[in-house]
């Protein structure tokens, strides 16, 4: 029996997400009621009260589970490693082209702008500490600035890309962010 609730509790947590998503597509969270989501999911306010205190709790959730992929993402790599970097790149890119969808809500002004600093925070704590554990960085200033700015970088050319209809493959779009995070932009051979 309780296998039957468990996945009553998923196929409701899902559609509910997969409505807010579709909804997100055509206005921005501040126009979206409960009520509309509910309808789209054929869910019952009550039902949707017992998984989500509103619609900004199921965004945070949808976001949440994102970020939580993403950081294991980050977990498997090695930093030191320039041919790491480039895999785990490729592979971030490929997760983004997956899921394009709901990265281009999620970083439209329909989404929640506070999910691209959550991102950026979640990745540079990730990497800085990834950097000081193998002695490569140490916490400087300096250090926290240049990963804000590669990781803020990288965000924001992924976020073009995919509002540009991901026209480039992942591969040259890993060759990109690779290159200019690692020789910056006056040392690049992207031809």
């Amino acid at each position: 029996m309780e296998k039957k609730i468990d996945r009553r509790k998923k196929y409701t947590r899902m559609v509910l997400k997969e409505s807010l998503m579709k909804l997100l597509h055509y206005k921005p969270i501040a126009s979206i009621t409960i009520k509309e989501i509910c309808e789209l999911a054929d869910i019952n306010r009550s039902t949707f009260y017992s998984h989500y205190s509103d619609q900004y709790d199921l965004l945070y959730k949808i976001e949440d589970e994102i970020i939580q992929e993403l950081n294991q993402t980050l977990l498997q790599y090695d930093y030191k490693k320039k041919k790491e970097m480039f895999a785990m790149t490729k592979y971030l890119l490929d997760y983004v082209f997956s899921r394009s969808e709901h990265f281009r809500i999620l970083f439209s002004d329909n989404g929640n702008k506070g999910f691209q600093h959550r991102v950026m925070e979640a990745a540079q704590t990730h990497i800085m500490t990834n950097l000081e554990e193998n002695h490569v960085l140490t916490a400087t200033p300096s250090s926290k600035y240049i990963t804000l700015f590669v990781i803020s970088g990288s965000i924001h050319v992924i976020e073009k890309w995919l509002s540009n209809g991901m026209m480039e493959s992942t591969e040259e779009m890993t060759k990109i962010i690779t290159e200019i995070s690692n020789n910056g932009m006056l040392h690049c051979s992207l031809d």
